[in-house]
């Protein structure tokens, strides 16, 4: 086989080469269940004759002629084979988060016209059947789980036959590089959701320009995956570790990571920031609860990776040092990590510096990265070997994709990656991609040895009253530093001065309440203690001297409840809704001000 040309070219990529004996794996019934490379294949054969004797398929293989099916489901093997088996017969498919709401979920299916959907288990199946009657289009709704009254997928497999397959090659043999592989729809932080329409080239291109960046692989590289496979980050790793050959195995969910990694003992994974603060926050407090010599060995280590650099001579007297802090104290970091970990990849937002410093100190290499869905994702990424990398900067371009800063700053791009157009909105299309370059609404610089760094959103760049700029992004990076500090969100657009909304790390200020003397209380009660508004008036004091006097924080006020997906001030990918906490806390905002 020559090069691949479509996504779905994984699987007879490796059955030529050297087929996996475990492609995908995830848990059921408390044990891996595991799909060699011929398993996947085969059972990918028959769903994609099981759909065609439905009637799905390529029609006149226009965008709008293909059938769509969805998919509302957390990661799993069965999620990568719907997506191959629905691609080999034309028909396109469109992921959805499972946490999307009810109008957002109707709007996608009607807009998008889909006729079949998958889903995870009884919850996202109610939620399908709750608007059934409200989307002409959509004939069946299968789920993974055995879920009362539903129909199971392998009443799809169930449908295949000798003839049905026969089928598959010749409509395979028709998908070209150009053709579009799937459409996503972005829900962002505002407006109705936007169908970006990827081609096989736009992903693939990116697949293989970023598949040197990694480190090298054998036929035994293990990965977790657990940021969710509908955003194209993780889908588009996912193509990558298939084309590479790395055996991919699905965490149960969030909260089982932990465990998970110790099982699999991965080689790599990728994650967003907040993911990675809440590991450190995690390590930071068994820190704290030590005692004596191990206490002081601890915070030693980590004051020594706090100084760590990269591509710089640090003299042998700090690398005989840091050697002794790996094998005391770093090698237990890695340990909960399954010990095998070569590099995390991390994107979808910044990621503090300070963390990134720390986890590579402890040979922990984290790789940043820099991406849209509009861009298949990648435009620059860290690269895995040492001279690739600088710490806070999104790496160097990829392969292939080029970056030129506008006047204003905003980041453009251009590239075999850059999406078809938005599903349907040739005039949201014309507004974004003017003249083959697609504007990001990033703002950023380029060094000159190629290097990305983003400084800001230009959506979140907002005016005081007085006129004067302010970019929230650095300031509440800043902030996170602190280990008392949970999330934070600054306020102020045309306001007299920057406030700001801050959650406490509740589990370190009750540290902190234990040893001075402060007694435990709800959440509620321990934000309105004197003292501890006074701990907070400090904090905040203390990291205002990194800040020119427009930014620095005049006044905040401290929340009790952390903002989360299901509480609606979280995007699925862990970034904060701006206009819904301002909302949702406008009295609260309107007490800072008063």
């Amino acid at each position: 086989m020559n090069e691949p040309k479509r996504l779905f070219d994984c699987i007879e990529y490796h059955l030529q080469r050297q087929p996996l004996d475990v492609m995908l794996a995830g848990k059921e019934g408390g044990l891996w269940k595991k799909y060699s490379t011929r398993e996947t294949a085969s059972i990918v054969n028959d769903l994609s004759a099981g759909l065609l004797s439905m009637g799905i398929g390529p029609n006149d293989m226009t965008v709008e002629g293909r059938d769509k099916v969805a998919i509302l489901c957390k990661n799993r093997p069965e999620w990568m084979m719907v997506d191959l088996a629905v691609q080999q017969i034309g028909a396109l498919l469109t992921p959805i988060y499972p946490t999307i709401n009810v109008n957002e979920l109707e709007f996608v299916l009607n807009d998008a016209q889909v006729k079949i959907v998958f889903v995870n288990d009884e919850d996202t199946f109610h939620k399908v059947v709750s608007i059934r009657d409200r989307v002409p289009s959509l004939k069946e709704i299968f789920t993974f789980e055995h879920v009362v009254n539903a129909r199971h997928w392998k009443d799809v497999i169930n449908q295949s036959t000798p003839e049905l397959i026969d089928r598959i090659q010749p409509i395979a043999d028709k998908i070209g590089y150009e053709d579009v592989a799937t459409i996503i729809y972005t829900s962002g932080t505002t407006g109705i959701p936007k169908g970006v329409m990827l081609s096989h080239r736009n992903i693939l291109s990116n697949v293989m320009a970023c598949i040197p960046c990694f480190p090298p692989t054998d036929g035994n590289t293990r990965s977790l995956s657990f940021l969710p496979l509908n955003h194209i980050f993780e889908r588009m790793v996912t193509y990558l570790y298939l084309f590479k050959g790395t055996s991919i195995y699905y965490a149960e969910s969030l909260d089982t990571i932990a465990d998970n990694l110790k099982d699999v003992k991965p080689h790599m994974f990728t994650t967003v920031p907040r993911l990675l603060e809440k590991v450190y926050d995690r390590i930071m407090q068994k820190g704290n609860e030590l005692t004596g010599t191990k206490k002081k060995l601890f915070f030693w280590a980590h004051s020594l990776a706090e100084k760590f650099e990269i591509n710089k001579k640090q003299g042998a007297w700090y690398n005989m040092q840091l050697a002794l802090a790996n094998k005391l104290i770093f090698s237990k970091w890695r340990e909960g990590l399954g010990n095998n970990i070569k590099c995390i990849v991390t994107g979808g937002a910044a990621c503090q510096v300070r963390l990134i410093r720390i986890f590579t100190a402890g040979k922990i290499t984290v790789m940043e990265g820099y991406g849209l869905t509009e861009t298949s994702p990648v435009i620059s990424v860290n690269r895995y070997q040492e001279e690739g990398r600088a710490f806070g900067t999104a790496g160097p371009l990829i392969d292939g994709v080029a970056v030129k800063i506008a006047e204003d700053g905003e980041i453009l791009c251009k590239g075999p990656n850059i999406m078809m157009g938005y599903y349907k909105r040739p005039d949201l299309t014309a507004q974004e991609i003017i003249d083959g370059w697609f504007h990001t609404g990033d703002i950023g610089i380029l060094t000159e040895n190629n290097f990305l760094k983003i400084t800001d959103r230009k959506k979140e760049l907002f005016k005081t009253s007085g006129g004067k700029y302010v970019a929230p992004l650095p300031v509440e990076n800043k902030l996170k530093e602190s280990p008392f500090v949970e999330q934070v969100m600054i306020v102020g657009p045309e306001r007299k001065f920057v406030g700001a909304l801050i959650i406490p790390s509740f589990p370190s200020l009750r540290d902190w309440c234990r040893h001075n003397g402060i007694p435990d209380g709800t959440n509620q009660e321990l934000i309105r203690n004197s003292k501890v508004i006074e701990l907070y008036k400090d904090l905040v004091e203390s990291f205002n001297k990194y800040f020119n006097h427009v930014e620095q924080i005049k006044k905040f006020e401290l929340l009790a409840t952390e903002w989360s997906v299901d509480t609606g001030e979280m995007t699925p990918k862990l970034s904060m809704k701006r206009k819904v906490i301002t909302e949702k806390y406008k009295d609260v905002i309107e007490r800072i001000y008063s």
